[in-house]
């Protein structure tokens, strides 16, 4: 079945599918228009972070258009999937939960299904209905989505997931195969229309212009996601940078903007120029809705807990004196190897993912 703009209109409701509007708003053309200079939009920047809304621990703040809100701090999946026994993941998700953190992050690839398997044990006994439940599929074909999404379902143990993301958009065919005929999107959005999904998004790590192309691609096809994730941290603002050109683009057209890559996985704390607790901030600071950090052990997850006690919106003084002490080590993207190197594409090393 080809995804028609009729067919898309009719889950509008749903997840803010506006192909009218977007064609005569002449919404994202061309996307290139919209990126404005950073040092020119700092109240843009920082619209998220100045209107806080705090409960207990946990900052909380918008999610784009969907109404939802959701923690700052969002649990990343991957790692949960790495602690080494089942009952210590389980006990340091619900550590998270009853402490304010409400946005799982997860994969179906992530430690081949351990993550979802673990993450759907934690959320028995109530625990399901406190949180937003986020996931992501591999497959560019619509028959390797639909099984990446019943299967995700199925071990995450639950008959709903709250945001399903496209995966690892990662090459430049990448939007035309979901967008295509018989593509993921098909997929994506008949799961949506079953109520199996509420959101759609989509994730990536490797270069800004191909998040560029991928919402160029969707608004083509006649469809606005819900969510971005990109990686939003002290050195991307200097190396091919997400911020700079995606960031802008996502605000002014209202798509919740879900940072990664915040400390990039320890990488950019080698680099000897900032702390852990700065990386969270710098990442807080900016028009985020969510900022989905590695959290394998207590001690980490008490560290992203002081970062939300401890943030304060950054002044453009802060933030310049921050970036110049990262400058130099940025340069040349050797702390955010994701963007440099396939050590992170899982769809690389497992290109059966794609369907």
């Amino acid at each position: 079945m080809e995804i028609s703009r009729r067919s898309l209109l009719k889950t509008a409701s749903a997840s803010g599918l506006v192909a009218a509007v977007a064609v005569s708003e002449g919404f994202l053309q061309p996307l290139l228009a919209q990126i404005e200079p950073i040092d020119e939009k700092t109240q843009l920047l920082t619209q998220n972070s100045a209107t806080p809304n705090r409960r207990g621990e946990m900052l909380y703040r918008n999610l784009g258009r969907t109404g939802e809100q959701v923690s700052v701090i969002g649990l990343g999946g991957f790692h949960i999937g790495s602690i080494k026994e089942e009952q210590e993941s389980i006990k340091l998700i619900r550590s998270a939960i009853d402490r304010g953190i409400n946005f799982m992050d997860n994969s179906w690839d992530y430690h081949n299904g351990r993550s979802h398997r673990w993450m759907g044990n934690a959320l028995k006994n109530g625990y399901r209905q406190k949180v937003f439940l986020m996931t992501k599929i591999d497959g560019r074909s619509k028959s390797a989505a639909k099984m990446q999404i019943d299967e995700s379902l199925k071990d995450l143990q639950v008959d709903h997931i709250d945001l399903m993301q496209h995966h690892e958009i990662l090459r430049f065919e990448d939007p035309d195969r979901v967008f295509a005929p018989g593509g993921s999107m098909e997929a994506v959005v008949e799961a949506q229309k079953a109520g199996k999904i509420r959101y759609i998004g989509f994730t990536g790590h490797k270069n800004p212009l191909i998040h560029l192309q991928m919402l160029e691609t969707a608004t083509q096809n006649g469809f606005r996601f819900d969510t971005v994730q990109m990686p939003l941290n002290v050195m991307d603002a200097h190396f091919r940078s997400f911020e700079q050109q995606v960031l802008p683009v996502l605000v002014k057209n209202n798509i919740g903007v879900l940072g990664m890559k915040s400390i990039g996985e320890s990488y950019i704390l080698r680099s000897n120029t900032v702390s852990a607790i700065e990386c969270l901030h710098y990442a807080m600071n900016l028009p985020t809705s969510v900022v989905i950090t590695g959290i394998d052990s207590m001690e980490i997850l008490d560290q992203a807990f002081e970062a939300v006690r401890t943030f304060k919106p950054m002044d453009r003084a802060r933030v310049t004196a921050l970036l110049a002490r990262t400058r130099e080590a940025a340069a040349k993207g050797q702390y955010e190897r994701y963007k440099t190197t396939t050590q992170n594409d899982s769809t690389a090393m497992n290109p059966a993912y794609l369907g």
